[in-house]
C-alpha cells in the first residue's frame, strides 16, 4: 500500500515536516510555487497544508484528483473555497488554537500603543524631539472594553484585561450568560456595546453577518474620543467611514493588524497621525508558528491514516479515540444505509432515522453522515463524509434525525426509513457482541448479520417455498452460510436473508426469481468488516 502524500505548498515551521516524516507520511516541501507550478503537481497529492498565501480554488481541485484533505495552519480560511471543497469530498481542517493566545496578546499590545502612543512617540524621540505633552495618554484601569466576540481569542483578551483594572462587556449571540459569569463580563446587545465602550476590539471572523458590521452607522454611535482595534480579519470595519471618524476627531484612535484589501501597501488610512498599523502580524510569533505547524501535520496525518476528523469546517470533528469507540456503531450505519440504498433506485424524497438505546448517549452526527453515504453512493459517485450532507440538499432530500428514550428489547436501535413516489422503505439494526445485525426490514422481524454476499428475497409465506430455494442455490452451485427468515403474518409476506460465499450470476437470479411464490430476488453486497 502507498503512503499517503503530502504537498506543503506555504512556508512553515520545520516541525511541520518532521511530523509528517514520523508519522510516515511521504512529505514534500518545494518552497514558493506559482499557479501554474501547483497546479501541474497537485494531482499527486492526498494532502495539502497550508498557510494564507496558497489559494484553494475550485480550478486547483479540478486538477487535484487524490485531494482528501486542506489543512491551514492557523485559524481563518478566506484563500480556501470551503464550498468547492465540499462538493469535491474534500475535508478542511484550520487550527482554531494555536495561535489563540499569540493573537490575543498582539491585540492587547494594540490596545495598549494606542492608550499611550508608543509608536507615535518612538518615532518622534528617534527623530530628536521630546514631545512630552504632545504625546498625553489615558489609563486603561477603569475603562470600559468593549469585545464583539467572545469566543476563543476574546475570552483570552477578556481575562487578560480584567487582570489591567478594565471592565468588560461582551456582544456575542453565543455567548451564554453563564460563559459571561464565568468569564466575568457582562453580556449586552450591539447597540449598548457600541456606546458605552471606550475601547472596542473585535475578535470575530468575515461572515455575511459581519462584514462590515462597524460601518458609518456603527461609527457614529460609538462614544466620542473611544478607540477601536481590530486583529480579527480584514472587511469588518467600513475603512472608509472609518477615516471620517479618525480624520474628524470623533474616535480618539484606532489600531489595525488586518485589512480589507491585502497585502495593504496603499491605504488611506496610513496617513492619519492616530491610527497604529501592523502587517496582519497577530499570529506571527515563533511559538504560535511552530503550534500551529505541528497541529495541522498530526490533523492531516491523523485523517489520512485513520479517518479522524479534528478541527473540520465542513465534515463533524471526530478524534481517535471517538473513531475507535463509534467504530462498531459506524459499521452497522453503514450496512443499513447500503441495504435501503442498494433496494432503492427511485428519488429519494426523505431519509429518516432514529436512534433509540445507549447510541443516543454518542455523538451521532458522524453516524448520520455514514447513512446518508451509504445510501446515496449507489445513485452518486465521489460521495464520501464529508459530501454527503452536500449530495443530500442538492437532490432536495428531506433529513430526519429523531431519539427515542422508550425502552427496547435491544440496548441500541438505529432505524433507517426512506421515502421515495412511490414506497417507503425501513430497516432496524442493533450490535450483538459489536457486531452489526438486521433485526427488521420493513416491519418484519428478523436477526440477521450481513455478510459480503447477500441475497435478499422476499416471497410468499406458503409451504415449499425455502426448499424450493434449496434446491436452486444447490443446482446453481451457490453455498449458503447463512440463512435467516422472518414473516408478516401466517399466509402472508416474507422474507429470506442468504448469506452466500460469492456473487451470484445473473442467470442464478433469474433462476431464483423464477420459483413459484418468490416475489423479488436482490443480491447485495457489503464491505468486509
Amino acid at each position: 500500500m502507498n503512503k499517503p502524500k503530502v504537498l506543503i505548498a506555504d512556508s512553515m515551521s520545520g516541525m511541520a515536516l518532521k511530523v509528517f516524516e514520523e508519522r510516515g507520511i511521504e512529505v514534500v516541501q518545494p518552497g514558493k510555487l506559482s499557479v501554474p507550478e501547483l497546479l501541474d503537481i497537485i494531482g499527486e497529492f492526498d494532502g495539502v497544508a497550508i498557510r494564507s498565501a496558497t489559494k484553494i480554488t475550485p480550478e486547483l481541485l479540478e486538477h487535484a484528483t487524490r485531494l482528501k484533505v486542506v489543512g491551514r495552519a492557523g485559524i481563518g480560511v478566506d484563500n480556501v473555497n470551503v464550498p468547492a471543497c465540499t462538493k469535491r469530498g474534500v475535508v478542511v481542517m484550520n487550527t482554531p488554537f494555536g495561535n489563540a493566545i499569540t493573537t490575543a496578546e498582539h491585540a492587547m499590545a494594540m490596545m495598549l500603543s494606542l492608550a499611550r502612543h508608543i509608536p507615535q512617540a518612538t518615532q518622534s524621540t528617534k527623530e530628536g524631539k521630546w514631545e512630552k505633552s504632545r504625546f498625553m495618554g489615558i489609563e486603561l484601569t477603569g475603562k470600559m472594553l468593549g469585545l464583539i466576540g467572545a469566543g476563543n481569542i476574546g475570552s483570552i483578551v477578556a481575562k487578560k484585561s480584567i487582570g489591567y483594572g478594565l471592565k468588560v462587556q461582551a456582544y456575542d449571540p453565543f455567548l451564554t450568560e453563564e460563559r459571561a459569569d464565568k468569564l466575568g463580563v457582562q453580556k449586552v446587545d450591539l447597540d449598548t456595546l457600541l456606546s458605552t465602550s471606550d475601547i472596542i476590539s473585535l475578535h470575530v471572523p468575515k461572515t455575511p453577518d459581519t462584514a462590515n458590521i462597524i460601518d458609518a452607522t456603527a461609527l457614529n454611535k460609538m462614544k466620542k474620543d473611544s478607540l477601536l482595534v481590530n486583529c480579527a480579519r480584514g472587511g469588518l470595519i467600513d475603512e472608509a467611514a472609518l477615516y471620517v471618524a479618525l480624520k474628524s476627531g470623533h474616535l480618539r484612535g484606532a489600531a489595525l493588524d488586518v485589512y480589507a484589501v491585502e497585502p495593504a501597501r496603499e491605504n488611506p488610512l496610513f496617513e492619519l497621525p492616530n491610527i497604529i498599523c501592523t502587517p496582519h502580524l497577530g499570529a506571527s510569533t515563533s511559538e504560535a508558528q511552530e503550534k500551529v505547524a505541528v497541529q495541522i501535520a498530526e490533523q492531516i496525518s491523523d485523517y489520512l491514516l485513520n479517518g479522524a476528523i479534528n478541527n473540520a469546517l465542513n465534515a463533524p470533528s471526530l478524534s481517535g479515540e471517538e473513531s475507535k469507540l463509534l467504530k462498531p456503531y459506524l459499521q452497522l450505519a453503514q450496512r443499513l444505509g447500503s441495504f435501503v440504498g442498494q433496494l432503492t433506485h427511485d428519488p429519494i424524497k426523505s431519509l429518516s432515522i432514529t436512534y433509540s438505546g445507549d447510541v443516543t448517549t454518542m455523538s451521532t452526527a458522524p453516524l448520520t453522515t455514514q447513512i446518508i453515504q451509504s445510501v446515496l453512493e449507489h445513485h452518486s459517485s465521489s460521495i464520501n463524509a464529508v459530501n454527503a450532507r452536500e449530495v443530500a440538499r442538492e437532490r432536495n432530500i428531506d433529513l430526519i434525525e429523531a431519539f427515542n428514550d422508550g425502552k427496547d428489547a435491544y440496548p441500541c436501535r438505529i432505524t433507517v426509513n426512506v421515502e421515495t413516489e412511490s414506497f417507503s422503505r425501513r430497516i432496524c439494526g442493533t450490535l450483538i457482541q459489536n457486531q452489526p445485525r438486521v433485526i427488521d426490514v420493513k416491519g418484519i422481524p428478523l436477526e440477521s448479520k450481513l455478510g459480503e454476499h447477500m441475497l435478499y428475497i422476499t416471497n410468499n409465506d406458503v409451504p415449499g417455498v425455502i426448499g424450493h430455494i434449496g434446491v436452486t442455490t444447490s443446482e446453481c452451485g451457490i453455498n449458503i452460510a447463512n440463512l435467516h427468515l422472518g414473516r408478516a403474518d401466517s399466509g402472508g409476506n416474507a422474507i429470506a436473508l442468504l448469506e452466500v460465499d460469492a456473487e451470484p450470476s445473473e442467470n442464478d437470479l433469474l433462476r431464483l426469481q423464477d420459483l413459484s411464490d418468490i416475489q423479488k430476488v436482490t443480491y447485495l453486497h457489503f464491505p468486509p468488516l
